[in-house]
């Protein structure tokens, strides 16, 4: 993902690359959560949470690879934060589609 645009927002930050998939290809995602996050159950337990979330923001996300990752602090996030966390990390880098904001 060299040409990706990176973007972060608290805990979470994206890297959105739209020349990685064939144009009508739904978007691809991948997570980075790393050791400092925690023991295993831990880094599982937020790597489902952001995939659920990025199951529900998958409708409005612009084609592309994603790959998103967490820092440490994403941990004590309740549910909603996190969401509105990644959901400005996405807006921020223009990863949402323009009509996810009507």
């Amino acid at each position: 993902m060299r040409r990706a645009r990176r973007s972060s927002t608290g805990p979470v930050w994206i890297r959105h690359a739209a020349e990685a998939v064939p144009r009508g290809s739904p978007p691809e995602v991948g997570f980075a959560i790393g050791r400092p996050v925690g023991h295993a159950v831990e880094r599982n337990r937020l790597r489902r949470r952001l995939r659920a979330l990025m199951a529900d923001l998958a409708p409005e996300l612009a084609p592309g690879a994603y790959l998103v990752g967490a820092g440490p602090a994403s941990t004590v996030l309740s549910y909603a934060e996190l969401g509105a966390a990644l959901r400005a990390c996405l807006a921020k880098s223009g990863a949402l589609s323009p009509a996810a904001g009507e």
